[in-house]
């Protein structure tokens, strides 16, 4: 069934830029003088209602129009000192709208606009003070906790949890506590029948008609990354720290708790990760160039160690205009100067692999990082972080910071989700953080993911910020047809992609190559055209004056019936990668307008890919 947009809906949307308003509910004070409650609501359908009750508790709601999607949930932060999850005494509030324009090198956009109001609510206890600090927009709401007072802070866990309603229907992340990595498939079912334990960002609920996806923004080194661990005897998620204490000077603020709320078309659009994060830090960006990469690793283990097959790489990259090559492990700096002075001569940037504990210390860093920009490096993909730890977060912070001194863009595998940072350090061009290609790779006895697998992470783990999924690998082990395959170039949103398959299995298949060669890894604009978590994603995606259109599914054959309104005014030619009735892709070209549908038969697990031109 498709997802038709109501006139209210696009109402809605159309005042995703407006500014939210916050204004008090009520501030009914019970005999104590402690109980009162503020309503949150905008100008979009997102409202909340913050409640301090008689025990000096705060609890947080959220709706979405007429429909509860967050029950009332308790709010609070333990520290070695105070416990703010009781006895708290309101001492007063402030209001600030907040109107920002930004832009990032990656994402569904590059040029972001962000309108919400902010609310700043203090709280006494035992004189010390707790700021509550939310947000809320057209598209969602956020709050995080500020503890202003004098000296260090020792943080011993949170009060904060997540009251879903039972019935919601979910998509949740088994987490795994031993290599927190987050490459785990979905768990898809109703919140009441889910599974106790933890689960890692982003959570997905669909709850009557709208959506909610809770995740966390704006981590830096002053805390660990949290999740979210679901209590099966209330169903409420409660959020779990990595450490037994977090610590951290004078004026901690935490991360974000973050819940984009709205349609499924506004939470997959929702730019509120982003909006969160911190400004830039990096003035001059121009040295950030995002791109596609050709990887050897996946269709050859070996290659790595020798200069002649990742000369092959280079030569494949530079005829088919690729912008780099991925080195993975097993290089030598024996040869890797040969190799980038080589590459250099043909209009093609190197990737390097490092292991995370070979640039752990800051004298390491300040030794390795210069050396490999001198040969000629343009980023590092740097794997097996596999923590959330405060200490880790450290450790990224300084990366970070020292990758950006030194010109060099990153790729973190093995790690953790991003956060944001791809507006804070612009360098970020991806992160690893999914089940992805790497467990397609062809081996005896391997099973391919479930197909729902595929058609879920567009509305989950690559709303939260640029996910190597390493895509478009035709010889592995997969589900999907060639042509689903192909559009994954779309549907996945990466900075740098890297297309993981061998020179000649993309040289056998020269029209897929063909796309591969045009398609961009940055977006001026994206919109979801058509979707159903763990069912299909069909994405439209604008670069400059051209549009892009990726389909997949997951199920049985079927024809997809999608609009193109997204197209401006005039006429359009759309060229059709899409599978034939051989399982080979095949084109086809038509001239259509805003007002037309696209129409393309899709055998099981299939989908296409499209390129849309302005005609003259």
């Amino acid at each position: 069934m498709h997802t038709a947009r109501s006139k209210v809906t696009r109402a809605v949307a159309a005042l995703a830029c407006a500014a939210a308003v916050l204004v008090p509910l009520r501030a009914a004070a019970a005999s104590d003088g402690r109980a009162q409650d503020w309503r949150l609501t905008g100008k979009g359908q997102v409202s909340g209602e913050l409640k301090l009750n008689n025990e000096g508790a705060l609890t947080l709601a959220a709706r979405h129009g007429a429909t509860t999607v967050l029950r009332p949930s308790g709010l609070g932060i333990r520290t070695a000192e105070t416990d703010f999850s009781k006895g708290l005494r309101f001492a007063g509030r402030s209001d600030r709208k907040v109107h920002e324009t930004y832009t990032t090198t990656t994402g569904r956009r590059t040029h972001h606009t962000s309108d919400a109001s902010e609310s700043t609510f203090t709280f006494r206890k035992d004189g010390r003070t707790l700021k509550v600090v939310i947000r809320v927009s057209a598209d969602g709401l956020a709050y995080r906790y500020v503890l202003p007072d004098k000296g260090t802070v020792t943080v011993l866990g949170e009060s904060t949890e997540y009251a879903v309603p039972p019935s919601a229907d979910s998509f949740l992340l088994p987490y795994d506590n031993g290599r927190q990595d987050y490459e785990s498939a979905h768990d898809h079912g109703k919140v009441a029948d889910a599974k106790a334990g933890d689960y890692g960002y982003p959570s997905l609920f669909h709850i009557g008609s709208s959506w909610m996806l809770i995740e966390e923004a704006d981590l830096n080194s002053s805390y660990g990354g949290s999740r979210l661990t679901l209590d099966s005897a209330t169903d409420r998620f409660k959020l779990t720290l990595p450490d037994p204490a977090e610590v951290s000077g004078p004026g901690l603020t935490t991360p974000w708790r973050t819940m984009v709320i709205g349609d499924l078309a506004t939470v997959t659009e929702s730019d509120l990760p982003t909006d969160l994060a911190a400004p830039s830090k990096v003035a001059d960006t121009s040295w950030i160039k995002p791109g596609k990469a050709a990887w050897s690793w996946w269709s050859d283990g070996q290659s790595p160690t020798s200069l002649d097959a990742q000369k092959k790489f280079v030569d494949f990259a530079a005829r088919e205009g690729w912008e780099y090559i991925l080195v993975d492990s097993g290089w030598s700096d024996s040869w890797m100067p040969e190799l980038t002075a080589y590459a250099k001569e043909k209009g093609v940037g190197v990737w390097l692999w490092a292991r995370w504990q070979t640039i752990d210390a800051q004298s390491e860093r300040d030794r390795l990082f210069p050396l490999w920009k001198s040969w000629g490096i343009a980023g590092l993909k740097i794997d097996f972080l596999e923590s959330d730890g405060q200490d880790r977060m450290r450790w990224y912070d300084a990366v970070f910071k020292d990758s950006a001194r030194h010109k060099l863009m990153l790729n973190f595998h093995g790690a953790t989700i991003p956060r944001g940072q791809e507006r804070t350090w612009p360098q970020l061009m991806s992160t690893e953080a999914v089940k992805g290609a790497e467990g397609t790779r062809p081996k005896p006895g391997r099973q391919p993911f479930p197909a729902a697998h595929y058609t879920t992470l567009p509305f989950t783990r690559n709303l939260i910020g640029p996910m190597d999924f390493t895509p478009v690998t035709f010889t592995g082990v997969r589900p999907t047809s060639d042509a689903a395959e192909l559009a994954l170039s779309v549907v996945y949103e990466s900075g740098v992609q890297h297309f993981a398959d061998s020179v000649e299995s993309y040289e056998s298949r020269p029209q897929e190559l063909k796309f591969l060669n045009q398609v961009p890894t940055v977006w001026d604009e994206t919109k979801l055209v058509d979707g159903d978590p763990g069912d299909r994603a069909v994405l439209a995606r604008r670069s400059g004056d051209t549009w892009y259109l990726g389909a997949i599914t997951s199920g049985e054959a079927r024809t997809l019936d999608e609009p193109l309104s997204f197209l401006g005014k005039g006429g359009w030619r759309i060229e059709v990668w899409k599978d034939g009735p051989d399982g080979k892709v095949v084109t086809e070209t038509q001239e259509v307008t805003a007002t037309s549908r696209l129409k393309v038969a899709i055998p099981k697990n299939g989908g296409y890919a499209a390129k849309l031109t302005k005609t003259a």
